[in-house]
C-alpha cells in the first residue's frame, strides 16, 4: 500500500470518533490502519544520490525512523480500553507528523525533478 493512501486512510479512521472514545471495532481498524502505515513506511525509502539534496534525504530519513519508533510504542497502547482515550490525541499529533513527513518527501522528489530538468531562475 502506497504511503498517501495509508495516511489518508488512518485519518479517516481517526475522524470517525469524536475525542477517542469509540469502542474496541474502530480501535481494531485503527490498529490496522496503524500497521499499513508501518508497513508503507518500512518499504519507503527514498534515494537522493544528489549532492544537496543527500542531506534533506537523511534527514528525512531520520525523520522516518522516528516515526517507526512512536508507532511501534502507539500501536499496542490502542488496544487497551483505558488507554485508547488517553491515547488519542497522541494518534492526532501523530497523523500531523505523518503529514508534514509526506510533504517533505513530496518537496525532495519536486526538487529531484527540478534538478532532472535543468530548473532554475
Amino acid at each position: 500500500m502506497a504511503l498517501d493512501q495509508a495516511i489518508n486512510e488512518l485519518n479517516e479512521t481517526l475522524g470517525q470518533s469524536a475525542g477517542g472514545s469509540a469502542g474496541s471495532q474502530w480501535r481494531a481498524l485503527v490498529r490496522l490502519r496503524l500497521s499499513a502505515v508501518r508497513e508503507a513506511l518500512t518499504d519507503d525509502r527514498p534515494r537522493f544520490r544528489d549532492g544537496w539534496l543527500t542531506a534533506r534525504g537523511a534527514a528525512t530519513d531520520r525523520d522516518r525512523r522516528r516515526l517507526l519508533a512512536r508507532l511501534s510504542a502507539l500501536t499496542p497502547r490502542v488496544a487497551d480500553r483505558l488507554d485508547a482515550d488517553s491515547s488519542y490525541h497522541e494518534l492526532r499529533r501523530l497523523s500531523v507528523d505523518l503529514e508534514h513527513y509526506r510533504q517533505r518527501l513530496h518537496d525532495l522528489v519536486y526538487d529531484s525533478v527540478g534538478i532532472e530538468l535543468g530548473g532554475s531562475e
